[in-house]
């Protein structure tokens, strides 16, 4: 669909219409849904996270003031909507007083050379909650451990922390990976 297309749909979501609610959602919900799935701990929460953010999205049509992406708005209701979940659930996210200076420092960086695409991505899905939704932010969405840490109603400690034990966590399994040759 062309982008003149989706605005003109927008457009007519504003008027609330039902028809261009359902297309602008056949639309975006198949990326959305991906989106969701990497904050989710499985498919039915990342479907309840897609439900609710799009409900939003039809809700709060009038935040949308045309600046960026209609996508990149959407994006972010979505996000927001999954950080929701999150706090409604109790994630717990850890601080960095709970991370040792060897686990810090083992976390720090790895390669990642004979990973493919869609390997990292399984992986990245196999973490837990807390790490996986802070390594989502930051390194998918590109969010700061500032931004993250309000978003999240943590310390950016805690962000770097969940973020270095991601980081460690993927390191783990990658290089138990690269030791099987799988």
């Amino acid at each position: 669909m062309e982008p003149i297309k989706v605005i003109h749909i927008w457009e007519r979501c504003k008027s609330r219409e039902r028809q261009a609610q359902s297309e602008l959602y056949q639309y975006f919900s198949a990326k959305m849904y991906a989106l969701c799935l990497r904050y989710a701990k499985d498919q039915d929460e990342a479907a309840d996270i897609l439900q609710n953010g799009f409900i939003k999205v039809f809700n709060k049509c009038e935040l949308y003031e045309g600046k960026g992406s209609l996508e990149g708005w959407i994006r972010r209701v979505m996000v927001n909507t999954a950080i929701e979940s999150h706090r409604k659930n109790k994630v717990r996210f850890l601080s960095t007083d709970e991370l040792s200076g060897k686990e810090l420092e083992k976390a720090g960086s790895f390669s990642l050379n004979h990973l493919d695409y869609k390997d990292l991505l399984a992986l990245i899905k196999k973490l837990p909650l807390g790490y996986r939704t802070v390594f989502n932010l930051y390194a998918i969405e590109g969010y700061n451990h500032k931004e993250i840490a309000e978003m999240l109603d943590i310390s950016e400690g805690s962000s770097k922390s969940q973020l270095s034990r991601a980081r460690l966590w993927l390191k783990e399994r990658i290089q138990k990976m690269e030791e099987l040759g799988i």
